[in-house]
């Protein structure tokens, strides 16, 4: 056996956990009655999120490959991990009454959530084409079933095919690429990638491979949903069940922007002239999209698939810098959307009214003389996603335009402050609704103790940023600095 296999699995341990955890409770919940392995499931597979993302937390984290050369764990990676696995678990939480008032409180649903998230744990410690791919294959396959999950309602079952379809069609794309950079360099590792085709190089980098990269980077878009594979994305949110929705929404965002930055800054960094105009394009077309858009929308869960495609061009402006400041400024800001986004679906899951949910926009006219507190969560949101200071979406733009400045990309910083004023309108309508509007229909309490837990804590989270930023600056400086060429061991090829 090549010395190569005889690895410390400690990295991991994340991954581990969630392997044995999804393999045990997919056994306990097909030898219980399904309505009862719901309520044992769900919980259990939370738990198990927290451990997976404290253990990311605590391990070592001195750059290190493993399994071959196909991963590697280090501060990026332990960083994004923690961001995932707490996104996830959150999410569950917050769609806990929502899958049980309608009812779809299988327990498949937070496995499919589990094993999506061992995936999107893979995908920010890949460090090969063929773990690029494998782990990205994980992390979006149970979502198709996910977005599906209500089979009895056309809408879901529709959004589930359109999301198959089209996302067949990306990882098609992305693997066509892989296999062009392969075929035109004979390597699948990145840190074969970033030695041999670095500066130095006697033959440069080859056009065939540079080709396959625009490929890759077109199938990462589209996990993104970024402009222009942004087609699934409004169909696929109102299909959705709501609490799938928020899933969508938060961590797989997350990871797709980790795995981005694991590839084009680590062995494609010194090819930063090669992709630098492209990803500063789908940033520029994803926030000019996203902010006019968002405009016309009547449903609030498409007005967040817009708000979403919009705060990826932001997200997108940090990696097109092409800096290590803007490789900081993407992960302050991912985690930042992070908290932003799981709020505002908690509002939006506690819009129910009379036994239904309701997403219509102009239903929330009034909330703050019914219930205040509600209100007030949903204007912090709101008002952090339009990016008003002193809350914690100002400081995320503030950095990744920052960075755009610092590297050059003026053009690219001004049309996103741009981008960002028109965006504040369909964030204050919101808000202006709630305050000034008469009141509507009261809607009912929120039910589910989760629901409250994560919408208050995501609360306190983006108001109080400014009081204690340092901790995330400090992490993400981390992690951006422990991209690199890491020790050498044997290439994949």
């Amino acid at each position: 056996m090549p010395a190569s296999l005889h690895l410390d699995l400690v990295p991991l341990l994340p991954e581990l956990v969630l392997t044995v955890a999804a393999l045990l409770l997919l056994v306990l919940g097909a030898a219980r009655e399904r309505v009862r392995a719901a309520g044992i499931v769900a919980p259990l597979t939370v738990l198990a999120l927290l451990v997976a993302a404290a253990l990311a937390g605590v391990l070592d984290r001195t750059p290190q490959t493993l399994l071959g050369g196909h991963f590697r764990f280090d501060a990026m990676a332990a960083f994004l991990k923690v961001l995932v696995f707490l996104g996830v678990a959150a999410s569950l939480l917050l769609g806990s009454s929502y899958v049980e008032d309608e009812r779809i409180d299988r327990f498949e649903l937070p496995l499919l959530a589990l094993f999506s998230a061992l995936g999107m744990g893979l995908m920010v410690s890949a460090e090969s084409l063929l773990g690029l791919y494998m782990a990205l294959e994980l992390q979006s396959l149970p979502l198709y079933v996910m977005a599906a999950f209500q089979r009895d309602q056309l809408r879901s079952t529709e959004a589930g095919l359109k999301y198959f379809v089209l996302g067949a069609l990306a990882s098609g794309m992305l693997l066509y690429g892989c296999s062009l950079i392969y075929g035109f360099t004979g390597t699948l590792s990145f840190t074969t990638l970033a030695q041999s085709f670095g500066p130095g190089s006697p033959a440069g980098v080859p056009t065939g491979a540079v080709v396959g990269l625009v490929f890759v980077i077109a199938g990462l878009a589209f996990k993104l949903a970024a402009v222009p594979f942004h087609m699934w994305t409004p169909d696929v949110y109102e299909g959705a069940p709501t609490s799938v929705t928020a899933f969508l929404a938060a961590a797989p965002k997350v990871a797709a922007v980790g795995l981005t930055l694991r590839l084009l800054m680590g062995p494609m960094a010194d090819w930063v002239g090669q992709w630098q105009q492209v990803v500063a394009l789908v940033a520029l077309a994803s926030m000019v999209l996203g902010a006019l858009a968002g405009l016309v929308q009547t449903n609030i869960k498409r007005l967040m698939a817009y708000s979403g495609i919009a705060n990826v061009g932001f997200a997108l402006v940090g990696v097109a810098a092409g800096t290590r400041e803007g490789v900081e400024a993407a992960l302050v800001y991912v985690a930042i959307y992070l908290a932003m986004t799981l709020g505002a679906f908690g509002c939006i899951l506690a819009m129910r009214r009379q036994g239904t949910y309701v997403e219509r926009i102009d239903e929330l006219a009034g909330l703050s003389t019914r219930q205040p507190l509600l209100a007030a969560a949903l204007a912090i949101f709101m008002f952090s996603l339009a990016g008003i200071p002193p809350l914690a979406g100002f400081f995320g733009k503030y950095f990744v335009f920052f960075a755009a400045v610092k590297a050059g990309l003026v053009w690219l910083a001004i049309a996103g402050v741009l981008a960002s004023v028109v965006a504040a309108y369909y964030y204050l309508r919101i808000v202006k609704l709630a305050y000034f509007d008469p009141p509507a229909e009261p809607f009912e309490p929120p039910s589910g103790p989760g629901l409250r837990l994560v919408t208050g804590l995501a609360a306190i989270l983006v108001a109080g940023f400014v009081v204690l930023p340092g901790p995330l600056f400090d992490a993400a400086a981390g992690a951006a600095a422990s991209l690199g060429p890491p020790a050498p061991t044997a290439p994949v090829r």
